[in-house]
């Protein structure tokens, strides 16, 4: 006996797609999930979209992004996890991209061949944009260059890099950190330790110094202090590394009177260490911190800093979708971020 039920309608496949579009569903492949076109031409991706919109294969607001090049999401690039200055950056940029009805995906680079492998995601689009936040590694002028010329919107967090095709938010930091290291000679240290993240601890070249390393030789030079690798130690990427580092410190012979960390997030755990070790901050050891968390705020002692009075990255993402929403292209522009030094209890 025939069945009194209606039979549902098939929900069209890539093959359907291929068939009105007369490609073949490797090309249908290609084109709906957003590659690099220069594997398809833009005649065969206007058929395929067509076709795709016609039987209603993609919703209609994925069709319209797809044939507009949009994917509704912009891309935060960081350099490692759990860094509070990118947790802050990555708040204010979720909240620009929600306004606009964006999404944000963030994509982790701490190596050569995830560098490489990000960059290529870039080229092809896997966002309307990017975000390249500070201190990034393996990413060089060239490769930034490289993505505007090819039309990616993008702000990036340097202050090294010139604004060629994109914006450029730049945060100063020597004077501020040589103001600090300054106030640490002034108040009678003589024996100050840098603790550095892991890329800016090992001997470099002058030129290739970070500006923090760099504060740090050059208040040596100005006090007439000599140099020790001894007391230049990486521990500013976490806080076990810092609080690791600080205790070898503290072994020495003869230990450091005063610390310039590169974050406040080691800054912290330095205290602590110091606190541990049966000795005073900062009677007996100094210690300034770089970033200016809040953190720092409620530490005991406070944690004297290098940093932004305010952070507010709000600028990032307007910088950033005034470029990407914008029916123009946009020449390089600059953003200016003022750092100094705020002195609490621990210098």
């Amino acid at each position: 006996m025939p069945s009194s039920r209606r039979s549902r309608p098939t929900a069209p496949t890539s093959r359907d797609v291929a068939r009105l579009a007369g490609v073949s569903v490797a090309t249908v492949s290609f084109v709906m999930n957003g590659r690099d076109s220069r594997r398809v031409s833009p005649q065969t991706r206007e058929r395929v979209l067509a076709a795709a919109e016609s039987l209603a294969y993609a919703p209609n607001q994925s069709a319209r992004n797809l044939r507009r090049r949009r994917t509704q999401r912009i891309a935060l690039v960081v350099g490692s996890i759990g860094v509070p200055a990118y947790d802050e950056l990555a708040i204010d940029l979720h909240a620009a991209a929600e306004e606009a009805g964006y999404v944000v995906i963030t994509l982790l680079v701490n190596s050569q061949k995830r560098a490489e492998k990000i960059l290529q995601l870039l080229h092809e689009r896997i966002a309307d944009g990017a975000v390249i936040a500070a201190s990034v590694p393996h990413i060089s002028e060239e490769d930034l260059v490289g993505l505007a010329r090819r039309g990616l919107p993008l702000v990036v967090m340097s202050n090294t890099v010139r604004a060629e095709g994109f914006d450029v938010v730049r945060a100063p930091e020597a004077a501020a950190c040589g103001e600090a290291l300054d106030h640490l000679f002034r108040t009678g240290r003589r024996r100050i330790a840098f603790v550095g993240h892991a890329h800016e601890s090992s001997p470099v070249p002058p030129g290739r110094m970070s500006e923090r390393r760099s504060a740090y030789v050059q208040a040596l030079e100005r006090h007439g202090v000599p140099s020790s690798e001894q007391i230049i130690v990486p521990g500013a990427d976490s806080r076990v590394e810092g609080y690791r580092a600080v205790t070898k410190l503290l072994s020495l012979p003869q230990p450091p009177d005063a610390l310039f960390v590169a974050s406040d997030r080691a800054a912290i755990s330095a205290i602590h260490a110091i606190v541990d070790s049966g000795r005073r901050v900062p009677d007996d050891i100094a210690v300034v911190g770089v970033g200016n968390l809040e953190e720092g705020t409620i530490t005991r002692p406070r944690l004297s800093t290098v940093g932004p009075l305010t952070k507010d990255y709000a600028d990032v993402g307007r910088l950033l979708f005034e470029r990407v929403l914008g029916d123009e292209p946009l020449p390089g522009r600059e953003h200016l971020t003022t750092w100094t030094f705020i002195r609490r209890d621990s210098a």
